[in-house]
């Protein structure tokens, strides 16, 4: 009589609750747990198929008596750990409380705690500033299979019982090899004596054979890469747990043919190789990226077997190697906008040989799959009240989600608000200025530059500027100095630098012209913040604010509550500023936040869940896009956005929390004011 019998009145069954799922079941005594759970849906990992090899399937036993359950639970009512869990043990450790789930069997009525990391669709948390959490279902998963050599009574070929032997240690059924796949799938299993690790995508409507491994090996990753058209930044994952390996990023190379994405359409319709030469730089950053990815994590290139990629439509199309001039001219048609799988070596990518990509679907000609991943990663769709996402980079991104419907569209910004096109502009790096005050009395400037915690006018400054120097400012710095400089009465509303009122002012305010500047710095090289550079600014933050109110016209509302800045730089603007300068509608401080790189967290989101997939394969196609480059409306939102906060709109939390006098009633350029929109949310 097992330990479980001599208190069950059941005659040798116990009950299994299985946490956090709440699934339960009765299994007779001498059941595996692991057997219990796939009985039940509980999608415990076992790429060893069940051998104590793999150790994914860990598990352990809450203790107690559970009077919701009506059990007594207790370690004791699992079977005791064998030889197979004790060499398990020996060679990778096993806590005292956990045990393997194909090897401990059922002695009595147990409540089962299946940790997050042993759930082929469990929880893991982004490595970043979000407390989110991502759901574990990947498209590829390892199943490591022994069989029995070839023999005169068994006249089967070789991938055919391979076919079986996973069908019948794992239930995946119906699995294809595709013909290339037959010479080695023939070469690794006689090599190997017979005992491989398949990899399989089972994403497909059958799943299908990608690579096989000699022996016993649970090293699988992928690679989530946002190709901006400004910075390109990826992610190595290790797929069987959730883990990012390591993160890179490096400024996209197709900055030298051009700063803007119409200019490099540009490129390509000038230039009989221009096509070429921007794809072939994007696919070398992308490969550049990944072999610092693999080297700082010591992965071996042959278990990253796949990579998800997201992108706005020119980068999508350049990257894949399709025609983007279409996407220059009305109706801005692109080559394809669903979905795109394939195999990383047709696009020269330096991933395992057998490596597969997706391409998340793009949701207009100038909407890419970067909105696309952004409401991936938000999901505004799943919020009852309204909510505004701005993606704020070269070309901006904006969705909106009005309780009902999902709405989008791209501004072209261009590469201004991220220091490019100003004078004393530069991308973020050590020395560059990220935060910048103005005294409003004496207009006398401090800064704070990247690499150090410490003010321009606090003691220790300079000693640690030393080692960086002090080179520009970088995009979170030029929103600061504009918003500063309205707010120090250094602007006027149209953006215009006045000239000094004092000799005092005189170092400060300086002629270029027939114009003035600022000066940011004298000393070193100098720093000035010119006409030039203010109309720069407008231009850009104009273009974006148009878009903004282009889609909320749409959406018939006239006031938002819930904004939220993403993008990389869109994580270091401080929201006051973004205000101020009149980048997004008016709102409280607090109903402004950042939500980092989401474009980049969608793809990760892609890459862990298969799932994932689908799902913005079916939203994007119910996303009502709006072209703004066809809409009359959005010119007349541009030349009101062009003031600064706004020529138009009266902003009146921002000017009263800068101290700003009320907007007067005007025109605004658009000949009289328009009517509000009907809704208020």
């Amino acid at each position: 009589m097992t330990r479980g019998e001599a208190n069950d009145p059941t005659g040798g069954t116990a009950k299994v609750i299985f946490q956090p799922s709440g699934k339960s079941g009765r299994f007779a005594f001498g059941t595996p747990v692991l057997e219990a759970a796939r009985e039940l849906g509980v999608a415990i990992e076992s790429i060893c198929g069940g051998r104590g090899i793999c150790g994914r399937c860990q598990i352990s036993v809450a203790s107690g008596n559970f009077a919701k359950f009506g059990v007594t639970s207790q370690p004791d009512n699992l079977s005791a750990r064998g030889p197979v869990e004790d060499r398990y043990a020996a060679k990778r450790g096993l806590a005292p409380d956990r045990r393997l789930s194909c090897q401990a069997r059922i002695e009595g009525d147990l409540v089962v705690d299946v940790p997050a990391a042993s759930l082929i669709a469990g929880q893991t948390i982004r490595k970043d500033a979000s407390s989110a959490h991502m759901v574990r279902n990947p498209a590829l998963r390892l199943f490591y299979v022994e069989m029995c050599p070839p023999d005169l009574h068994t006249p089967v070929g070789d991938a055919d019982r391979l076919i079986h032997a996973i069908e019948q240690d794992f239930g995946v059924e119906g699995l294809v090899v595709p013909f290339p796949l037959l010479a080695e799938v023939q070469k690794v299993l006689n090599g190997a004596d017979w005992k491989v690790t398949a990899c399989v995508d089972i994403s497909g409507v059958r799943p299908e054979l990608v690579t096989l491994f000699s022996g016993f090996n649970d090293r699988l990753t992928g690679m989530a890469v946002d190709i901006g058209s400004t910075t390109v930044a990826a992610h190595l994952v290790d797929l069987m747990n959730g883990e990012i390996l390591a993160s890179a990023g490096r400024a996209n190379p197709q900055i030298r043919f051009g700063e803007d994405l119409m200019s490099r359409v540009s490129y390509v319709m000038m230039n009989t190789d221009g096509q070429a030469r921007l794809h072939d730089a994007i696919i070398q950053c992308v490969n550049e990226l990944t072999a610092e990815l693999l080297e700082n994590s010591s992965t071996e290139r042959q278990h990253l077997l796949e990579a998800v990629f997201v992108a706005n439509p020119v980068m999508h199309h350049l990257f894949l190697d399709l025609d983007p001039t279409a996407l220059g001219q009305a109706p801005f048609n692109p080559g394809v906008s669903s979905a795109v799988r394939g195999h990383c070596r047709t696009l020269g990518l330096g991933l395992a040989d057998a490596a597969r990509f997706y391409f998340l679907p793009i949701v207009a000609g100038h909407v890419g799959a970067d909105a696309a991943a952004v409401v991936l990663s938000e999901r505004p769709d799943r919020e009852k009240a309204p909510v505004l996402i701005v993606d704020v980079g070269t070309n901006a991104e904006i969705i909106l989600w009005d309780g009902a419907q999902l709405f989008a569209a791209s501004s072209p910004t261009g590469p201004a608000l991220e220091g490019a096109e100003i004078s004393c502009g530069q991308r973020a790096a050590p020395g560059a200025i990220e935060r910048i005050r103005i005294d409003r009395e004496t207009l006398i400037r401090r800064f704070r530059i990247i690499g150090s915690e410490l003010w321009s006018d606090a003691d220790g400054f300079d000693a640690q500027a030393a080692s960086t120097g002090i080179t520009g400012l970088c995009g979170s710095a030029i929103i600061e100095i504009v918003g500063e400089m309205l707010a120090a009465g250094i602007l006027s509303a149209d953006g215009i630098i006045r000239g000094p009122r004092t000799e005092q002012e005189k170092e400060r305010l300086v002629s270029a012209g027939r114009t003035f500047a600022y000066v940011i710095r004298k000393e070193g090289p100098r720093l000035l913040l010119t006409q030039n550079d203010v109309r720069a600014i407008q231009l850009a933050k104009a273009a974006l604010y148009a878009g903004v109110k282009l889609l909320l016209e749409k959406a018939d509302l006239n006031t938002i509550n819930d904004i939220r800045l993403a993008g990389a730089f869109g994580s270091y603007i401080d929201p006051a500023y973004a205000l101020l300068l009149g980048l997004v509608p008016d709102v409280e401080v607090d109903r402004l936040k950042s939500v980092g790189n989401a474009a980049g967290q969608g793809a990760l989101a892609a890459l862990l869940d298969m799932d994932a997939r689908k799902q913005i394969e079916t939203m994007v196609l119910k996303i009502r896009k709006i072209e703004t480059a066809l809409e009359p409306a959005f010119q007349t939102h541009f030349v009101n956005a062009m003031g600064l906060p706004n020529s138009l709109d009266p902003f009146e939390k921002t000017r009263g929390r800068f101290g700003l006098p009320p907007l007067q009633e005007n025109t605004g350029g658009t000949g009289r004011r328009r009517r509000q929109g009907r809704r208020e949310r």
